[in-house]
């Protein structure tokens, strides 16, 4: 059974913002499933509108609650930590970061101080925790080299931008095949080849030129002064950590290289065909369409052109076969090879209708971003509820952001994850600061089976439903 957990994180009250005053917050425990429930009051209750809310408490639908002076160290103790023996046996975990815009995101995911370990995001303490567990795996062993692959791209609409290729374009599509690619644009080589590239794979055997490539990459992230914040996160960054071998790598480059050589062939077999039966056909006066009598379909032609395209399909299998061969000899090594972590920044969630009375009206952009960003918010919590539920329908398809997380959601069947929302607890943004913790809430909710009787599954829904309808 996967595991989900939700985690939220207070930061401290910026001297700024002490006149706007402070969320009054309490927690209450629940001994029997581990959990907690949060109710926040707003510091200008007196002064709300009634229709306004001013308060409002949580089910018992949080796994931890972090206080302002935890520091990154104490969030990857309780979160992350315990995922790493797992990835260690090919596992694949995977852990979000949700909030609004100046909630402590990034912080938590990457972190600003990348001199003290103490400091370093949940990304980064995590590859250097897997580095050190790959360095001592390597040292019992001479048969293969294991090191991190990391990817780093960022989701913007239906692109996905390559942060360590130059920020090239890639695209999200779905195969014949029911399996998911994230590739770039079509490029032409020399003899009429093709090639397509993935998301680029950076190689990194220490932890010091993983962290110089993910910086560098996280540069070209894009950000943008919002009425929230002046760097806001406006695409859902994701980062992952996958433990390679240089055998595993070079066997995939040549599964690219035989697909790039197939793409051609397969577009001549393919003309030939459409141009035969093309030319066997003709349009009547009467508007139908009726075999040629001058044309005689040259079936030979169309059967060459199938087999040439045949034997690069072969080649093509051959390679993944390979590719399999490498991947299965390698984890008779060690089963940790295929393992990964994978580290979602989501785009900072804006609810500036309700956030206060003040609220700056939005720009004609930010109002586009921010409809993409919540529509990709809706999609995950859906998403993330209808596993909870064991329903037989994933609406993976509602987005690109869980598309291309629908992978790593069905690596294993007992997959490890975890949400960290990170909260505001200044007054002038109480109203994001709830919305935050409603989504917590309801995702928390749907991972709570122990709170509803075995023989109340349906009314388990049924409240979760009415819920998401508030």
């Amino acid at each position: 059974m996967s595991e989900f957990k939700v985690w939220t994180r207070w930061r401290p009250l910026e001297g700024i913002e002490a006149p706007t005053g402070e969320i009054h917050c309490q927690s209450q425990e629940d001994d029997s499933q581990s959990r907690s429930r949060i109710s926040i009051t707003s510091p200008h209750r007196a002064k709300s509108l009634l229709k306004r809310e001013n308060s409002w408490t949580s089910g018992f639908s949080f796994d931890g609650i972090f206080r302002p002076n935890d520091s990154n160290h104490d969030v990857f103790e309780r979160v992350v930590s315990s995922a790493i023996p797992d990835v260690l046996r090919g596992k694949s975990c995977n852990f979000f970061a949700y909030g609004h815009s100046g909630s402590g995101k990034t912080h938590t995911m990457i972190g600003y101080d990348f001199e003290h370990k103490n400091e370093l995001g949940l990304c980064l303490a995590s590859a250097h925790h897997l580095a050190m567990e790959l360095i001592a795996i390597n040292a019992r062993s001479t048969a293969s080299k294991f090191g991190i692959g990391l990817r780093v791209y960022e989701l913007r609409k239906n692109k996905a931008i390559d942060l360590l290729n130059e920020g090239n374009e890639c695209f999200v599509r779905e195969g014949p095949d029911g399996r998911l690619h994230v590739r770039g644009e079509t490029e032409l080589l020399e003899n009429g080849k093709v090639r397509v590239r993935p998301i680029t794979t950076k190689p990194c055997w220490n932890f010091v030129q993983l962290q110089g490539e993910l910086q560098q990459g996280l540069m070209r992230r894009q950000t943008a002064t919002s009425s929230m914040h002046d760097q806001s996160s406006r695409t859902h960054a994701i980062m992952e950590l996958e433990v390679i071998t240089k055998d595993l790598l070079e066997a995939r480059i040549q599964v690219n290289e035989r697909q790039s050589e197939l793409v051609p062939v397969g577009k001549i077999a393919t003309d030939i065909y459409i141009e035969e039966q093309t030319r066997g056909i003709i349009l009547t006066a009467d508007g139908k369409y009726v075999s040629n009598p001058d044309y005689k379909i040259d079936q030979e032609r169309i059967d060459a052109a199938e087999t040439k395209k045949a034997e690069f399909e072969s080649a093509v299998q051959k390679a993944e076969e390979y590719e399999a061969e490498v991947f299965t000899a390698t984890a008779r090594v060690h089963p940790c090879i295929g393992g990964k972590l994978v580290f979602v920044d989501l785009a900072g969630a804006e609810f500036l209708s309700t956030s206060n009375t003040n609220a700056i009206e939005q720009t004609a952009l930010e109002k586009q971003q921010g409809k993409q960003i919540n529509t990709d918010l809706l999609a995950l919590k859906e998403v993330i509820r209808a596993r909870s539920l064991g329903q037989s329908r994933i609406p993976y398809r509602s987005s690109p952001l869980t598309m291309v997380l629908r992978e790593h959601f069905e690596a294993k069947p007992d997959t490890r994850s975890a949400m960290i929302l990170t909260v505001s607890p200044s007054g002038d943004q109480f109203g994001a600061t709830m919305n935050t913790l409603k989504y917590g809430d309801l995702v928390g909710l749907a991972n709570t089976r122990s709170s509803f009787p075995p023989s109340s599954g349906q009314k388990k829904e049924q409240h979760i439903s009415s819920l998401h309808k508030k």
